[in-house]
């Protein structure tokens, strides 16, 4: 339950400080001077809201898995799953997609077009090359024994790996129509909102990635214990 706790209070912290921004603790019936300028700030699109509010979804599904698999692998029978060697290049190319949006996004605000399409364009590629490696790496584990039902282990590897694969590759589908976008010359606001909604989105993606590699790898695990040592 400790992941779901620990989600929850990034939830709670992170909506407390969105609250804030909007100005739900500020008074107006005893400010003068500044409604002109409140109202001619910009708000929060429904489309962001609506990404966060889809994040924090698909978050609290990760964080009920990863609870699910903490307390499975107390039990005798738990083997550890041998992590094929090309989960570490598979991390990498998430990581360059990662960055490649940011990129994207960056000049989706500086309005320069072709080093968008170069960011879309790289984002698209690594991404794809995250989804295959992670296909190989299953290919490779099912040659070496290490099928869905041999072992509650590995149950949780194929299911958090293709968990994780499935929103990559829906991930894509909204690239891709953020893509068709740029090359269509489509008016620069609408665009850059799409494109900053494709990085938000795939940032979340690496760090649910990175969480679950730390865990599968028992990094999470050994981090824990040496907190535990050094708070006693």
């Amino acid at each position: 339950m400790g992941s779901i706790l620990l989600f929850l209070t990034a939830l709670f912290t992170i909506g407390t400080w969105w609250l804030l921004r909007q100005g739900v603790m500020s008074k107006p019936w005893l400010e003068q001077g500044v409604l002109e300028v409140a109202v001619s700030e910009p708000s929060q699109s429904a489309e962001k809201v609506g990404l966060g509010v889809f994040l924090a979804v698909v978050g609290s599904l990760f964080a009920l898995f990863i609870s699910a698999y903490a307390m499975r692998m107390q039990f005798p029978d738990w083997r550890d799953v041998p992590l094929p060697k090309v989960l570490w290049l598979n991390t990498a190319m998430l990581v360059l997609s990662s960055i490649a949006l940011q990129g994207a996004r960056n000049a989706a605000r500086d309005g320069d077009e072709d080093r968008l399409k170069i960011g879309l364009l790289a984002a698209g590629v690594t991404a794809l090359a995250f989804v295959s490696g992670q296909i190989l790496a299953w290919r490779q584990l099912t040659a070496d024994g290490y099928f869905l039902a041999s072992n509650s282990a590995n149950a949780f590897f194929y299911v958090l790996t293709g968990l994780h694969g499935l929103h990559v590759l829906g991930g894509l589908v909204a690239l891709g129509g953020t893509a068709s976008k740029a090359w269509r010359g489509t008016p620069g606001n609408h665009l850059r909102l799409s494109v900053e909604l494709c990085a938000t989105y795939w940032h979340f993606l690496l760090a649910v990635w990175l969480v679950l590699l730390s865990i599968l790898t028992g990094w999470a695990g050994t981090f824990l214990v040496i907190c535990r040592q050094v708070l006693s």
